[in-house]
């Protein structure tokens, strides 16, 4: 029997417009019985065929579009296609930006949703965050190694959202070598540590690029303070931008140390660099009662809204850090003020940074926006791929 997913009357529009995802409260009826991840064809009410995709039975995404095409089987050979157009792009980029290091895959943005591949070197970092993704799994492996056979594969699906779709938490080698305890990468002239086995994510914030040479440009004679600064990334192109000093700030000693060793092995004057272990929302009141003040703040925070129940006492989050960082800074400072939030839409958080600076006091011009670098890139049917925003604010 062929295993159909049959949407409610009326709900197939946002497929019709080629959204890659179908909600449980659209399903009108499953026929068969499709394990966790298998392949299924999604229809309308009446039966008509839209779309295959993967079904994932425990979360509230009741199934992820793999093609749009009635004649396109999901194996091998699909995910090759996949791999094969997303690298086309990826090279191009490399070349132009002299890159390393990458996201090959992202997502439902190159066609492949639950599927995160990060590119580090010779070492591909691989996070499967649906039952879809797990489900394809020796398909996309056998992919990976005939696109990649150069490539050593290490798996990074240790985040929470795999909770959601019934699937247990996963970290280790699959194919290769186990990757250093720290890999130099090369981004825009700097070279960065990446820990890849217990870093964040998939061990870097390769999102950021185009926001750290931002960074750069704005650091020429300024007191910098990096807020949230993890392995110092950010620093360093402050550093190479002809900063005055530096402070870097985050709770985990072992991302600091990375840090400095960032700076050193970039050649740049450490003395010009601090290094504080601190809470930042609980150092910027500090900083405010001793009278600190400064010329650029990088405010780069991690998500503060996992749900949209989370999204109210976020805002207020946001809203607070950012006006602290308003009163720290000089006439004619500027303050770099990322969200990573996909759940806090790109007008809101510029309405926050506009409350922030009426609290603190100031007025600023938004001189500068920010979005993912290019290898995240968005596709048109699925908005929901831009996450990342951010704002350069100019105290005046």
């Amino acid at each position: 029997m062929t295993l159909r997913l049959l949407l409610t009357k009326g709900r197939e529009k946002s497929l019709l417009r080629r959204h890659p995802w179908i909600f449980s409260g659209a399903v009108l009826r499953v026929e068969g019985k499709p394990l966790a991840g298998e392949t299924i064809d999604i229809c309308d009410s009446q039966g008509k065929w839209l779309a295959r995709g993967a079904y994932s039975p425990q979360s509230q995404i009741a199934a992820r579009v793999w093609s749009f095409q009635a004649d396109e089987e999901i194996d091998t050979a699909f995910f090759v296609g996949k791999l094969t157009r997303a690298q086309q792009w990826r090279d191009w980029l490399a070349e132009r930006d002299g890159l390393d290091s990458y996201r090959l895959i992202a997502g439902e943005s190159d066609g492949l949703p639950g599927i995160t591949v990060d590119r580090f070197q010779n070492f591909l970092v691989l996070q499967l965050l649906s039952a879809g993704a797990e489900y394809q799994r020796p398909a996309l492996l056998a992919a990976l190694q005939q696109c990649y056979p150069e490539c050593s594969i290490y798996e990074r699906s240790d985040v929470s959202v795999r909770k959601k779709e019934g699937l247990p938490l996963v970290q280790g080698p699959i194919v290769g070598a186990l990757p250093p305890a720290l890999l130099p990468i090369t981004e825009l002239g700097m070279q960065l540590l990446v820990d890849i086995q217990q870093g964040h994510k998939t061990g870097f914030y390769l999102d950021q690029r185009d926001s750290r040479l931002a960074a750069r440009r704005y650091s020429a004679g300024r007191r910098v303070l990096n807020c949230f600064s993890y392995t110092g990334a950010f620093a360093v192109s402050a550093l190479m931008g002809g900063c005055q000093q530096v402070i870097s700030v985050d709770t985990s000693a072992s991302a600091l140390e990375i840090a400095k060793q960032n700076v050193t092995l970039n050649q740049l004057d450490l003395r010009k660099a601090e290094f504080v272990r601190d809470d930042v929302f609980q150092l910027l009141r500090r900083y405010r009662t001793q009278g600190e003040k400064f010329d650029l703040i990088i405010m780069d925070p991690p998500k503060f809204v996992e749900n949209k129940s989370q999204l109210a006492g976020a805002c207020r989050g946001y809203k607070d850090i950012n006006m602290l960082a308003f009163q720290l800074l000089n006439p004619g400072g500027i303050l770099l003020s990322f969200s990573c939030s996909g759940l806090l839409p790109t007008e809101l958080f510029q309405k926050i940074l506009a409350d922030a600076a009426v609290d603190a006091g100031c007025e600023v011009q938004f001189i500068e926006q920010f979005r993912q670098a290019a290898d995240h890139p968005v596709i048109s049917s699925y908005p929901e791929g831009l996450y990342l925003k951010g704002f350069a604010c100019r105290v005046i």
